[in-house]
């Protein structure tokens, strides 16, 4: 897949998108919007790619929403540039694959919604996160945030748009693992790696319990996971999962 605005590298058993407007600090624009949608679109679709790591490369991850091009829409293009915005977010947030950020340098506004909506979050020691919207009367997207750190830390960090530093966003639970600027990539493809070797329905049985459950009490809650896990239990892939795993051990004990 060629694109203009993202690079797409495919690894054994995953896929590595990078957003690619270095002149422009990977702003967000309608273009890298609707590619961003077509490729996670055709990973849907593509069994080969279990997971997918959104990276913006080496040095930076994204400076926002494209503020020259939000300047010169013409009236009534605004309604349809949000739109195209909400659904670029909504393909990555309910993609059925684990979806895995890979930070370094700044990820500010549009950049930062992109990061929250993925399922796993590697930063290296340069990533600075933020929320810098309401200076410009822009509206802060908040619930993706608020998911992950709590209701009264994304009010701070939305309300205020003070940087975070990568250490600072480990310490409040927004990152899963902070990283030397030199091997956070490696970190996020070995994450990946990792994924991609679990059973694949597993995998997106926990990202709809994830959805799920936190939206129900305690004892519904029980019983929808075991629910799940009672459908998983009745394919013969599980089966096949449990043989492995003790045909690996008995190998193990016999070294």
């Amino acid at each position: 897949m060629k694109y203009n605005t993202i690079l797409v590298t495919r690894e054994e058993g995953y896929t590595i998108l990078t957003l690619n407007r270095p002149g422009e600090m990977n702003a967000l624009s309608r273009e890298m919007r609707r590619e961003l949608m077509d490729c996670f679109s055709q990973f849907e679709k593509d069994d080969s790619v279990r997971a997918v790591i959104l990276t913006g490369g080496d040095t930076i991850f994204s400076a926002g929403v494209d503020l020259k091009e939000i300047s010169i829409l013409e009236e009534g293009e605004y309604e349809n540039y949000l739109r195209i915005m909400i659904q670029s977010l909504q393909k990555i947030y309910t993609c059925r694959k684990p979806v895995i950020a890979a930070v370094s340098g700044i990820a500010l506004g549009g950049g930062f919604n992109l990061v929250t909506v993925c399922d796993m979050i590697i930063a290296s020691e340069t990533a600075i996160f933020g929320h810098p919207e309401l200076k410009f009367g822009l509206n802060p997207l908040f619930d993706p945030l608020r998911r992950i750190v709590g209701t009264a830390k994304a009010k701070e960090i939305t309300m205020l748009g003070e940087p975070i530093g990568a250490r600072e966003a480990f310490r409040i639970g927004l990152v899963n693992k902070v990283s030397p600027p030199e091997t956070f990539m490696g970190d996020a493809m070995s994450v990946a790696g990792e994924l991609s070797r679990r059973p694949a329905r597993a995998i997106e049985a926990v990202k709809r319990i994830s959805d799920i459950v936190p939206r129900l009490d305690k004892a519904t809650a029980l019983e929808y996971e075991f629910e799940i896990s009672a459908l998983l239990s009745s394919r013969a892939e599980i089966r096949r999962h449990v043989k492995r795993f003790f045909d690996n051990l008995k190998s193990r004990k016999k070294t």
